[in-house]
């Protein structure tokens, strides 16, 4: 499943079937279905990344880092400090 296409809609927000959620651009493995959950964003929500190296982060602003492939570099978005489903879990 490539991760985040922002050409022509998001369609893995409701996708909960079990699998692993890869980049569109180089097919490296980025998250898991076991760390997906329902989210108000229009973009499917994470908690925690598959592999340490599934993704590069980098200070964006306070509470914000920027998401990159941990491959190729392909954006993919933020990490929300503090955001995620439980207490002092991060959303991606």
């Amino acid at each position: 499943m490539s991760f985040c296409s922002f050409l022509g809609g998001e369609v893995f927000k409701d996708h909960f079937q079990p699998g692993i959620y890869t980049c569109a651009k180089c097919g490296h493995e980025l998250f898991s279905s076991h760390a997906k959950y329902e989210h108000s964003s229009p973009w499917p929500a994470f908690t925690e990344t598959i592999h340490e190296d599934s993704v590069a982060k980098r200070k964006e602003r306070p509470g914000a880092l920027k998401v990159s492939c941990g491959k190729c570099g392909n954006g993919l978005g933020h990490e929300f400090l503090n955001d995620g489903p439980k207490r002092g879990q991060s959303r991606f």
